[in-house]
């Protein structure tokens, strides 16, 4: 990953430096100081400079890499909305990348997440998908969820849904939020935790 070094009396005069000379907007720069000394003979700023747009270079290019030793061919779509980023796998063998419930796919957004954080120093928000499975996979769990859910605010009874990791879980938290009748809670132990849907009494809901 490309890194850019620059060096100057202070954090602000080096960081000014940075944008004048790579010609980028701040919000499109990860900026680190890596060394600093306030002598009053001796005063200065050194920081490590690094484009955003490389760090989604760095990540395509490792992901090729992973996938060319499990002998896969990929091909990858990159998403941008504001600081949101999604890279969509594309190969010849989707169920390999995916793996049994999806813990392949899991592990290889560990391992990118990891290796990504050893080169910024911080984590770097992104969702990793193979064909869609996981938007495919929150549009049947959202559905599934809000099916429950009217009939537990329907019925009054509470009803517990499958064991799941803590990515599906927050999808049904996300999706009942704001429904009306019924709130949720996570129970239970990791790796067995899972999500109970309640349905809120008349004074909870005119609250």
């Amino acid at each position: 990953m490309k890194k850019y070094t620059y060096q100057a009396k202070n954090f602000e005069e080096a960081k000014n430096n940075a944008l004048v000379d790579l010609m980028e907007q701040e919000e499109n720069l990860y900026i680190n100081e890596i060394e600093s000394s306030t002598k009053l003979f001796n005063k200065k700023s050194v920081i490590e400079v690094i484009k955003k747009e490389d760090v989604i270079e760095y990540i395509k290019e490792l992901l090729k890499n992973i996938t060319k030793y499990m002998g896969l061919t990929i091909n990858m779509e990159v998403k941008k909305r504001d600081d949101n980023v999604s890279i969509a796998i594309y190969s010849d063998n989707n169920g390999i990348l995916i793996g049994k419930n999806a813990r392949t796919l899991s592990a290889l957004t560990t391992i990118v997440k990891q290796a990504v954080y050893k080169e910024i120093g911080t984590y770097y928000n992104f969702v990793l998908d193979v064909s869609e499975y996981k938007e495919k996979q929150q549009f049947f769990i959202e559905k599934t969820a809000k099916k429950v859910a009217r009939e537990v605010a329907k019925t009054k009874i509470e009803a517990k849904l499958d064991p799941m990791n803590s990515y599906e879980r927050r999808i049904v938290h996300n999706a009942l939020t704001n429904y009306r009748g019924v709130y949720t809670e996570s129970e239970g132990e990791e790796p067995h935790r899972y999500v109970v849907i309640k349905p809120k009494m008349e004074d909870e809901e005119t609250k």
